[in-house]
This record gives structure tokens, sequence and C-alpha cells, in this order.
């Protein structure tokens, strides 16, 4: 029968809408109403009933239509009621007008119905003078009685949905039908909004002697968790960025209506969108004008506020707020989250009734609160800040910026600091603005420097240098030597082409030396660390020195136990290795005793230097120590806390802990800046490069964003994309990524290893794939000379200044193997006891810096040389080695490349083969489904699911997704 559409969430239109998509996130309470009702097992007389309770748009429509679904598909008859919301004037029975009018839609089943007269009303939707004058009792029965003789043949669901709604009669006709147990399998299901249920509305005491009932089971939905909407909202618009997920996913506050409006409403807006912003304005109009005054103050001081601010900023006298609170509670509207605070239930109707004021209304009430903060004895200063910039008080806006910037430092929060800096910052730079009770230059120096500890150095760099260029002449010199300083801090961190020596030299030339003073104290600690980053070794040490023994004398604790650290890494890079941990031990120590930030940078050289001996299981737990460490004081995007981060990444996949790498590079449920999640993009690059997956090249664009602030990111992302690249079979496209990338790191870094590894990776990439016509052989042969006789050039000079560290001899030896094996895939004269030989130094190399895949594939490497040489059961023995490590990797190149060594027996069955989340994954994949529809069907990540499929392909030797369906079904491993 045709319906009237309510407007709201639930309607059926709504639900129809909704039941073209799948469920999210309510599998186990589908699993346990099925287990209630009977479905899960044989029907059965005495089954329970159930009602299904939870806030407007959490998803029990879909829950119940997806319930309806299941039991339609198992035989089951299903009739739904749907009530509506009629104002003041509600239709008598109109959910069971809907039933009946479903159910006489079948032929036989109107003819059951007919036999019964005092049904007739509930068929008809009218009475006329032909409809008998029977009792309310009797139509009760008729009802009881039809719905069993319906459940005779088959089992019968009734669904009646949104009773919050419902009529007296109806609401008397449910309680009838749930107090007498029926004779049949009818089972009913009823569900209502709990937020709609105010104290005096009348389904209160009804649904309390529902649940009285030893035949009656209650089910309340929560929010849905954050892995459920995002793969709602990917669903919805698949091209949704990280940053738009995070968006939703935090407003949506996990109702399911709210994610969908917020993905309709086009590019994430600021505002409510529109139409959810008139749903949630309803509940508000429905208040008294006291309590909608209460609810439009509260939206203007956010999603909660105290009850000592909101009696000054309304006017009210005590009583009257009291009341008006009251109802704004009882109409759920507001929730009293603890004795002195009052909170909205949604953030979204905060922001809807924010929207809804008019712009007089939101200056006059911002004002108000700066007024009753300025009289409150602890205000907190951000509060302040935020109300007096909307009430457009510049003056006490800046003060209490600059206070609220502050705190944040000091409570380790750099990003919300700098959000207030930059605020204070856009002020004073406006002539109306009084500033002379602030310092221009010490506001922007102490940006920058929250913008360092933010992760975000580049906006520092652009803060100051903005600063720089305002200075009025004839300045005081002073102010200049402080914005250096504070240029040079960020400029160390970054590479935007601004020379940290440069600037930090200049600077010293405007700070007098004598008397000693913080500012010089703080630029020679810059200094000295610059001359460090050039290798100037001994100039470093000279300053360094000057800048603690400075340090002692002014009591900058900091400070001199920042040089202490520099001075010991600098005794490491001169080959004082024992030297230089004992000293970072002591400044550890000493660091956490005091609470100071050296700690960070003590544990990452400490974790630096094991890492450079080879000792990658201490370097990595001390990495993530820091990066730990770094989360905990408020640090997580600051210097040494990002390096630790991903430094530890990088280790987890070096050692082979390829999940454990993929885990530290997730970043869900946080917004890094912008450079780390380019470095992390790294990890999950070398992963898919690793496990044979040229997809990983779409994450360059994402690793190409950190390149303009960290050389070492260009380094691996270019490596790795010249890896993928390999793997695509397109060797020009291999070379071309490779130029660009010897051309960036040639730019920016002078450590020998980059191109020392690019070389090794291009050369052996040409030596799998060059073919062809010999002018083809002899470009590549020529190309591979150049890029040997660059790198005996780069060694060389490097080791002028101190020997090669062990990573980068392993990528040496693998430079002169790859040469040697170029040759030998070209069919040219090869020497195959100098083959075994380089492979063998290479394999050692790998094994004294223990780097797991790549010591796995030198051995392959070493295999195949051995039986060229005729050494075919040591060839034989290595291989099947390497091999067991190539497939516990899932590295599908390597398994592939070992297959020809190693050939073996392999157990065909699919327990012994796949785990059993790999055998469900690859019956999905059988089924055409992609990584994201595989993890929302598993409820697992699209990267995780990735993960699955990589170590499936590998574990079957397939190449392609097609391929491991085709291979799995002919080992009888996926049913035909």
């Amino acid at each position: 029968m045709t319906r009237t559409e309510p407007m709201s969430p639930g309607s059926p239109v709504e639900e129809v809408r909704r039941s073209q998509r799948r469920m999210f996130g309510r599998d186990a309470e589908l699993a346990r109403l099925m287990a209630l009702i009977g479905l899960s097992g044989e029907p059965r007389q005495g089954r329970r009933n159930v009602v299904l309770t939870g806030e407007a748009g959490i998803g029990k429509s879909r829950l119940l239509s997806t319930l309806a679904e299941t039991a339609a598909e198992r035989g089951w008859r299903v009739a739904v009621g749907q009530c509506m919301d009629l104002g003041d004037s509600p239709l008598s029975y109109l959910p069971f007008v809907d039933v009946f009018g479903r159910l006489t839609a079948d032929p036989q089943t109107r003819q059951l119905v007919d036999q019964r007269p005092a049904l007739r009303p509930l068929i008809d939707q009218a009475a006329d003078d032909t409809t008998p004058r029977l009792g309310r009792s009797a139509l009760f029965e008729a009802v009881r009685v039809t719905l069993t003789d319906l459940a005779a043949e088959q089992p019968l669901l009734v669904l009646v949905e949104d009773v919050h709604w419902a009529d007296r009669s109806s609401l008397e006709l449910i309680n009838f039908l749930l107090a007498r147990p029926f004779l049949a399998p009818v089972t009913m299901i009823i569900s209502y909004r709990t937020d709609d249920l105010h104290r005096r509305h009348p389904l209160r005491p009804v649904a309390a002697g529902w649940l009285q009932l030893p035949t009656v089971d209650r089910i309340e939905l929560g929010p849905l968790p954050d892995d459920a909407i995002r793969q709602l909202a990917s669903s919805l618009r698949a091209e949704l960025s990280d940053d738009g997920l995070r968006r939703v996913i935090d407003r949506a506050e996990g109702n399911a209506f709210f994610t969908e409006e917020l993905i309709a409403a086009g590019s994430m807006p600021q505002g409510v969108p529109d139409d959810l912003a008139d749903l949630l304005i309803l509940r508000v109009d429905r208040l008294q004008p006291a309590a909608r005054q209460v609810v439009r103050s509260a939206a203007v001081a956010g999603r909660r506020v105290g009850h000592d601010l909101l009696q000054p900023v309304t006017g009210l006298d005590p009583i009257e707020l009291d009341g008006a609170l009251r109802e704004a509670v009882e109409r759920h509207v507001l929730i009293s989250d603890d004795p002195d605070h009052y909170a909205f239930r949604h953030a979204l109707l905060a922001e809807a009734v924010y929207q809804d004021l008019l712009p007089g209304e939101r200056v006059r009430l911002h004002g108000a609160y700066v007024q009753a903060l300025c009289d409150h004895p602890r205000a907190p200063a951000a509060d302040l800040a935020r109300h007096a910039l909307a009430a457009h008080d510049h003056r006490t806006a800046v003060r209490a910026g600059v206070q609220a910037a502050d705190e944040a430092m000091i409570m380790g929060g750099p990003d919300e600091a700098l959000r207030h800096y930059t605020s204070v910052i856009e002020l004073i730079t406006d002539p109306l603005i009084d500033t002379t009770e602030i310092d221009p230059v010490e506001i922007v120096s102490r940006a920058a420097f929250a913008a360092i500890a933010a992760g975000v150095p580049e906006r520092g760099v652009a803060l100051v240098q903005d600063q720089l260029e305002q200075l009025p002449a004839g300045h005081d010199p002073m102010d200049r030597a402080r914005l250096l300083h504070a240029l040079a801090g960020a400029a160390l961190i970054t590479d935007l082409g601004v020379d940290a020596l440069v600037v930090a030299s200049e600077a010293l030339t405007l700070v007098p030396a004598e008397p000693d003073s913080e500012l010089r104290c703080r630029v020679l600690r810059i200094h000295a660390q610059a001359l460090a980053d050039r290798s100037r070794h001994d100039e470093a040490i000279r300053v360094a020195e000057e800048a603690c023994a400075m340090a002692d004398r002014l009591g900058l604790t900091e400070v001199a136990s920042d040089m202490a650290a520099l001075l010991a890494e600098i005794q490491e890079q001169l080959g004082n290795t024992e030297a230089s941990r004992a000293a970072l031990r002591r400044i550890l120590a000493e660091a956490r005793r005091r609470g100071d930030a050296t700690e960070l940078r003590a544990l990452f050289h400490l974790a630096g230097g094991h890492y450079e001996q080879g000792q990658l299981d201490e370097a990595q737990r001390l990495y993530l120590e820091g990066a730990t460490r770094a989360a905990e004081t408020g640090r997580r995007y600051a210097p040494y806390g990002i390096d630790a981060r991903l430094l530890g990444g990088l280790v987890a996949y070096t050692r082979g802990d390829w999940d454990e790498a993929l885990r530290i590079a997730d970043t869900s449920g946080e917004s890094p800046p912008t450079g780390l999640d380019g470095a992390l993009a790294t990890i999950e690059m070398q992963v898919a490069a690793g496990r044979g997956d040229p997809a990983g090249l779409a994450l360059m664009e994402r690793a190409r964003r950190a390149w303009p602030t960290d050389v070492l990111v260009i380094m691996l992302s270019g490596g790795v994309a010249v890896e993928l690249c390999g793997l695509t079979g397109d060797l020009d496209r291999t070379w071309r990524q490779h130029q660009e990338a010897v051309a960036e790191v040639t730019a920016h870094w002078t450590d020998p290893q980059g191109r020392i590894r690019l070389s090794a990776l291009m050369i052996g990439i040409a030596a799998d794939l060059v073919r062809g016509e010999p002018d083809e052989q002899q470009r590549w042969t020529e190309r591979a000379d150049a890029l040997l006789d660059d790198v005996r050039g780069i060694v060389a000079a490097a080791e002028e200044r101190r020997p090669l560290g062990v990573e980068s001899a392993a990528w040496l030896a693998r430079v002169h193997a790859e040469r040697l094996r170029l040759d030998q895939r070209l069919g040219l004269p090869t020497d195959s006891t100098e083959l075994v030989e380089r492979w063998t130094r290479t394999v050692e190399a790998f094994t004294r810096f223990p780097h797991l895949p790549e010591l796995t594939r030198s051995q392959a490497r070493l295999a195949a040389a051995l039986r060229l040489a005729g050494r075919t059961e040591a060839a034989r023995e290595l291989a099947g080695r390497a091999r067991e490590v190539a497939e516990r990797l899932g590295a599908r190149p390597l398994v592939a490349e070992l297959a020809t060594l190693d050939p073996r027996p392999v157990d065909q069955s699919a327990a012994a083969l796949l785990t059993r989340r790999e055998q469900e994954v690859l019956a999905l994949i059988s089924d055409g489904l992609s990584n994201r529809e595989i993890g929302e069907r598993l409820f697992i990540t699209g990267k995780t699911a990735s993960v699955h499929v990589s170590n499936i392909m590998t574990k079957l030797g397939a190449t392609s997704r097609t391929q491991a369906a085709t291979l799995a079904r002919r080992r009888g491993l996926l049913d035909q």
C-alpha cells in the first residue's frame, strides 16, 4: 500500500534507499537478533520477542531490513508496520493497518482475513455502515488469532517500527500481543527512538512494562565503531581523502544517518548540511522559549558548557535556568555529563543550532561569554581567546591568545599553540590594533618553534621570513637576531633552500659575545648543529663546547644537555662508538630525571648507533621507545619523534617484520603533518615492492609531499619507486624514475649510500629485464658501467672522511655483483667463479648488516651463480633456505625467482597451505571482489586485505588475482 514519507531517518523511502547498500558494523546485533527469534536454528514455539531501541539514525531500520531479508530468504513470512509522525492527529492502529495491508496483498491471506469481520477496520482503513460494531477486545483477539493462523504454515515475523509515534490504541494492541504467547511461530520486534522519549512521553511507562514480560528482550543499538563508519563512508564515496574520512568519522559520532548526510552534502561542508540541520533544529523548535534561549546560548560555547557560565550569559534567574535546562535534558537536546556541565547530545546538533543564529546574535552571545570568562577565576585562556575573536574584541583576543599558546606549549600541545600564535600574528598585523603590550618578534619566534614541535617546520620558516621582511628601517639588531635564530632552527630540519649555517652565522655577528646571553647561547647551539650536519667536525666541536660552557654559566640545562648529545654524536661519526654510547646513555638518564626533550634526541642517536653497527633488534627497540615517548610528551610530530617513528618502521621492514612495519605506518585516527604522512607512505611502498605489488606506485604521490622537507624520504621513496617500476617490466620508465631520484638525492644529500643503493637497484633491474637487439644490450651495459664508475668516485670521496658504514658497504657489494650478473644474463663472457665470489661477498655483507629482504635476494642470486658454476647441491640447499624466508615474507618476486632453483612438492590442502583468514579472502577473490570490498565484507581494512591477497598469491605462485583463483580451483582449494 502507499504511505506518506515522514521527513526523518528511518522513513520508508529512506529505508528503501538504505536497503540498496550493505549493513555496516551490526553483525553482532544481527546475530543476537537471529538467535533470540529462532532464525539461526529450527523454528520453534515460545521464541523471544524483541524491543529494539536506539537514537535516530543509529541504524535500527537498516538492521531490521537486513533481518527481514534474511528471514524471507529462509522461508519466513515477514510483515512490516510503520508508525508516522502525524503530530496531534495520529491515526488509530496505523502500524497494524500497514501490517495487514502488506499481508492481504496475497490472495490466500486475504481470503483468510476476510473470514474475520473484526479485522475489517484494519483492512479497509475506515468504517462504514456495514462494518460490524465489535468491541476492542474482539479486534485484539482477531489480530492474535489471524497472526497465529498465518504462522501455521510458515514462521511469521512482524516488525513494528518507530512506535515512539504510535497512537495509544496501537500501543494497547502491542501490549495485548506481547503479553499473550502465540501458539504458533510468531515473533514481534518493536523499535523506537530513545532520544524521542522525554519524561512525559506516553511510551515511557508502556515500554517499561514490555521489558518486564518474560518473553521480551531488549537490544539497544549504540554508536557504530569508527571502522564501520569508515567503511560506510567509503562505500558512498570511494574517492574520499583520508582527511575527509577522518572529518566524517569525527562529526558523525557513530551515527549512520549523519554519515550519509555528510557524504551526500558533497565536498565536506564546514557547516551542517541544510537538510540535516533542518531535521536537527526541529528538536530545538519544540522547546519552550526559555529552554530554546538556553540551548542557543549553549551552542555558542561549543559542544560543552559549564552551568556557572550559562547563568550570566543567558541572564535567566537560577530557578528559571534550572527549569529550562531540565526541559532541554528531558527532551534529549542536552545531556548532563557531570554535576557542573552540560553537553549537546551530538556535536552536529550544537553546530546546527549555532549555524541557525543570526550574525548579531552570535556576536552578542560571544561578547557575553567574554565578560563571563573575564569574571571567572579559572577561565581557560583558549576559550577566552576564541570568544573574544568572535565578539570582535581583538585586544582581549590578542592577550588571551598569547596566554593560550604558551599554556598549550607547556602542556605538550604544539599544534594548538601554533594555531593560537598564528591567530595573534594575524591580529597584530592590523594597523588598528594596539600592539604596545605585544612583541611581534617574540610571538613570531615562539610560533616558529611551535611549528617545529608540531612537525611543520616549513610553516615556521614562512612566518619568520615574512616577519623579517616587515622589520622597519632602523630596527633593533637584536630583533633581527632573534628572528634569524628561529629561522635557522626551522631550517635545520627542512630542505627548503634556507641555509641554516649561513643564517646562524649572521645571527652570531649580531649578538655580542660578551656578556653571556641566552640568545647567543641558543644561536651557538644551532650553529654547532649546522656545522656538524656539514661534517665540519672540528669546528662543530669547538662551537658546541662554547655553547655548553655558556649554558652551564647561565643555567640553561637543556641547552647544555643538547650540546653534550651533539658532541657524543660527533664521536660516533669519528668512530669512537663506545665512548659515544656511554655519553648518550648518561645524557639519557639525566634528561629523564629532569624531564626535558633531550631524552628524545639521546634515544634517537643511541638507536642510530646500533643501526649503523647492524644491531637492528636493539635499534628498533630504541626507535620505537623514542616514538612512544614523543607521543606521551606531546611531541609526536616534533623532531626525533617523527624520525624515530619513520626509522622504527624502516627497521621493521629491514628485519623482515613487514606487518609490524605497516602497523607503524598506519595513521588511522591521526592527522599527521604532510611530511610525516609522506614519509610513512614510503614504508608502505617498500612492503608493496617486496610483495611484488606495482600498485604501490600510487603511494608515490603521498611520498613526494615530504620531498621538500626530508631528503631521507627522497632517497628511500625514489629507490622503492625504481623497484616498483621494475615490477611493471617497463625498463625505460624505470630508468627515468632512477634518473629523477639520482638528481634529487645528488642535489640534497651528501651521504654516499643514496647513490650506491640507487645504482645497485637499477643495475639489478636491468639484469632482469634487458633483452633484445645488440644495440639495446650495449646501451644498458654502457649505462651500468657509468653507474659503477660514479659509485667508485662517490665511495673514494666518502672514504676520505670516514670508512663506509656496514649498510653502505653491503649495497656497494651488491653493485659489483649486479654488474657482473648483467653480463651473465646478457650472455657476455663471465667468469662463473668470480660471479660466485661477488655474490658470496654480498651475502656476507648483508649478514653483517642483517637486511633480511636483501640478504634473501642475495642468497637467491648466489644460488643461481652456484648452479651456473655446477655446484647444484649447494645451490639447491641455499635456495631452499631463501625460499622459506621469501614465503614467510610474502615476497612474490623472490619466490618466483627461487622456484626454478628449489623445486619442491607442495601440500595441496587448503588447511596446510592457507590460514583460515586467507581461505576466506581467497573465496572473495574468486568472486571478483576488490581489496576494499574484501575489507568491507570481512570488516578489516583494505590495507589488511591487501596483505592477505599478497600472501595468497605468494603461496600459490600466482602473479595475478585471476591466476590465483584459477590455481586454487585446480588444486581443489575452492569449490568449482
